[in-house]
């Protein structure tokens, strides 16, 4: 309703249609096509380093997107996302060693697969809530960080498995600059379907349950089916960017999936807004960009404190915490709310009263 108030003069909806497109006004849909092409140009202007700190914001980015869907917009709770995000990254490993399908077409393969998973330990979800099933989906962390380190058909056990790189039509997309277009491929492919799923049926029932369970349960609403299905699909997410991961960095180990990636994928979505399509991808891009940031300022001042520098990675780790304390007390909402507040400054300015 805030954004309707702020509409501009001449903008107005006569379909329920209208109403509810992805893009709110030409504008909006101007700029995010915009931004779509220059991230398309930016191989032949960044650097291998720039290229990789995007990649890694893609690949989170997917998997927030997923961790938002299933907290946001559905009111579950999940600590074992990192888990699903590895499994989709062994998962990816297996089909394409084992069977020998591409890795393009073993990637949503992996989504598949983790889907499942994430439907098992969703179960759960349909008796219980809260407090309870955040220890539900705590136990699923550790039971598969477990199944990680005893399965080695399916993770090679403490060695790890290899990820090949993707190739295409014989070109072997191994570089940053190839690879990065695998990324945005995937990130415009999984942000296009969630935003269009919260605009069907199903996404509007995951908001109900979200909103006032026994109103939506009163409404016809399955809230067993909709608690699971909201898992399944957050875990494709995962699977789908836990693939992308292992097929970077061309090594999957175990040891990169603990509950520590999980608490980061929670700040992810906290930090850019719960039940935002958009503020899964700020939220990525603020917790990949702020350890890069500390880095530089600890630097920057390491030769006047020379102990500063020694302890660089716990202060990154203090950030991320400190970050997350800091925008649950003063930004509750997130920096899709700050957006939104930018741009209702901006069509109202002068008269921003």
């Amino acid at each position: 309703m805030a954004g309707h108030a702020t509409m501009r003069c001449g903008e107005f909806r006569t379909s329920y249609r209208a109403d509810t497109t992805i893009f709110p006004t030409p504008m909006s849909r101007n700029f995010a096509l915009g931004g779509v092409v220059l991230l398309v140009l930016a191989p032949l202007v960044l650097n291998a380093y720039y290229l990789n700190l995007l990649i890694q914001i893609g690949y989170y980015g997917i998997a927030a997107l997923g961790l938002n869907i299933l907290v946001g917009f559905t009111g579950q709770i999940s600590l074992g996302h990192a888990a699903f995000f590895g499994f989709g990254a062994f998962a990816s490993a297996w089909i394409n060693n084992s069977f020998g399908i591409p890795v393009i077409l073993s990637i949503p393969l992996a989504g598949v697969l983790t889907t499942a998973v994430g439907m098992i330990v969703g179960v759960p979800a349909g008796r219980i809530k809260g407090l309870y099933l955040a220890i539900a989906t705590l136990a699923s962390q550790f039971i598969l960080e477990d199944f990680f380190a005893r399965a080695e058909w399916f993770t090679g056990g403490s060695s790890g498995s290899l990820a090949n790189s993707i190739s295409l039509f014989g070109y072997s997309m191994s570089s940053d600059q190839s690879y990065f277009y695998v990324v945005l491929f995937f990130v415009v492919v999984m942000f296009l379907f969630g935003a269009n799923l919260l605009r069907t049926r199903d996404g509007r029932a995951f908001v109900a349950v979200r909103d006032h369970y026994l109103s939506a349960e009163i409404m016809g609403i399955n809230l067993t089916k909709y608690r699971i299905l909201s898992f399944g699909i957050s875990s494709f997410y995962a699977g789908i960017g836990g693939a992308l991961y292992g097929h970077y960095l061309g090594f999957v180990s175990a040891e990169g999936f603990t509950i520590l990636l999980s608490i980061q994928f929670l700040g992810m979505v906290i930090i850019g807004g719960l039940g935002s399509v958009m503020g899964a991808l700020l939220g990525t891009t603020f917790m990949v960009l702020l350890p890069e940031v500390m880095t530089s300022l600890v630097g920057s001042v390491g030769d006047m404190l020379p102990g500063l520098s020694q302890g660089v990675a716990y202060i990154k780790q203090m950030a991320i915490g400190l970050a997350i304390i800091l925008f649950l007390i003063f930004e509750p909402d997130g920096l899709a709310h700050r957006w939104k507040m930018v741009k209702a400054y901006w069509k109202l300015y002068p008269f921003s009263y």
